[in-house]
C-alpha cells in the first residue's frame, strides 16, 4: 500500500475507532508525513527498522527535544501496529524501536503576586466595557480558576456552564467529560462577559446558531491560538518570559497543593488519567519550599 494512503487510513482509524482527540490525530499525521518525507519510501512495506532509526537519529541531530523524538517513536509504533492488524504489512518493523527517555522538567508556575498583578491589569481594561477585554478577563479567570486545558476552554458551550453552582462541564483528552468547580472571581467575570460582551460579539457572526461560550472578534468560536496570544500578552510581562495557557493550569495545580488540597482531588480537577501525572506538582511545591528555606534559614 502507498505510504500516503496508509497514513490517511490510519488517521481515519484513530478518529473513528479509537476516537482520539483531533489534536492527537493531527500530531500522528504530522509525524507520519515527516517519516514519509525523510525516508522517501513509496510503500509502507518498504520501511524497516534501520530506516526508522535513521529517521529518529536525524531528528536528534537536528536538535529536536527528547519529548518530540519520543512522541515520534510512539507515532511510528502506533502506525505499524495498526498496519499489522489491518494486514497492510506482514511484520512490525517498529517493535525494537527504542524511545529516548523524556527529560523531567518542572512546569513554569506564576506566583500569586504575579497573578494578582495580571488580574489587576485585566480588570482595569474590562472596566472600560470593551467586549474583547471582558472576554479576555473571563477566559483567564476560568483557565486559572478551573485549571483547565486551553482546548477544554475553547470547547465550552453556554449550556455547559452553571454559574449558580460555579461548575463547568468540559471535554478533555480522549473525549472524557468532567465537571470542574471555579471560584467567585471567575463567576463574576464570566457573568459580566455573558451579559455585557457576548451579545455584541455574537452579533458579528455570519452564522449565529452556535452556542460557544467564548467568541472571537468576528463572532465565531474562539480558537486556541487567540487564547495563547491573550495569555502571552497578559501573563508574559509579569512573569518575565514566554508563557502559554498551560502555565495557568500549572499554577492552579501548584497553588491548590500549596493550599492543602490532596493529590486525588487535584487529579480529578485537572482530569489526569494517572495520579503519576499529577505528582509532578508535588515536586514543584517541594522546590518552592526548599527555595524559601534556603533564603530564610540562617543556617541553610
Amino acid at each position: 500500500m502507498e505510504f500516503a494512503e496508509a497514513v490517511e487510513r490510519c488517521a481515519q482509524h484513530l478518529t473513528q475507532v479509537r476516537r482520539l482527540a483531533p489534536a492527537t490525530v493531527r500530531a500522528y499525521r504530522a509525524d507520519l508525513r515527516d517519516l514519509h518525507s525523510a525516508t522517501a519510501v513509496a510503500n509502507v512495506e518498504d520501511v524497516d527498522l534501520e530506516l526508522l532509526r535513521e529517521w529518529l537519529w536525524s531528528a536528534t541531530k537536528r536538535g529536536d527535544a527528547r519529548s518530540t523524538v519520543a512522541r515520534r517513536t510512539a507515532s511510528a509504533r502506533g502506525f505499524f501496529a495498526w498496519a499489522l492488524d489491518a494486514h497492510v504489512v506482514d511484520f512490525d518493523p517498529s517493535l525494537r524501536l527504542v524511545a529516548p527517555k523524556r527529560g523531567r522538567t518542572l512546569p513554569k508556575v506564576a506566583t500569586t503576586d504575579a497573578l494578582t498583578e495580571m488580574f489587576s491589569g485585566l480588570l482595569s481594561l474590562a472596566a472600560e466595557g470593551d467586549p474583547i477585554a471582558l472576554r479576555d478577563l473571563a477566559m483567564i479567570e476560568l483557565l486559572y480558576g478551573a485549571g483547565m486545558r486551553v482546548s477544554e476552554l475553547c470547547g465550552i458551550d453556554i449550556d455547559d456552564l452553571d454559574t449558580d453552582r460555579r461548575t463547568v462541564r468540559v471535554v478533555g483528552k480522549g473525549s472524557k467529560e468532567r465537571v470542574v468547580p471555579f471560584g467567585e472571581p471567575a463567576r463574576d467575570a464570566v457573568s459580566a462577559y455573558i451579559v455585557r460582551a457576548r451579545p455584541t460579539l455574537h452579533a458579528r457572526a455570519e452564522i449565529r446558531t452556535h452556542r460557544a461560550l467564548f467568541l472571537g472578534a468576528r463572532g465565531s468560536r474562539v480558537g486556541t491560538r487567540a487564547v495563547y496570544d491573550v495569555v502571552a500578552r497578559t501573563l508574559g510581562p509579569v512573569v518575565g518570559g514566554a508563557v502559554g495557557p498551560h502555565a495557568l493550569r500549572h499554577s492552579a495545580a501548584t497553588h491548590l497543593l500549596d493550599g492543602g488540597a490532596d493529590l486525588r482531588t487535584v487529579q480529578e480537577i485537572l482530569g489526569h488519567a494517572s495520579l503519576g501525572t499529577t505528582q509532578i506538582y508535588t515536586h514543584v511545591s517541594s522546590e518552592r519550599l526548599a527555595s524559601t528555606y534556603r533564603l530564610a534559614h540562617p543556617r541553610a
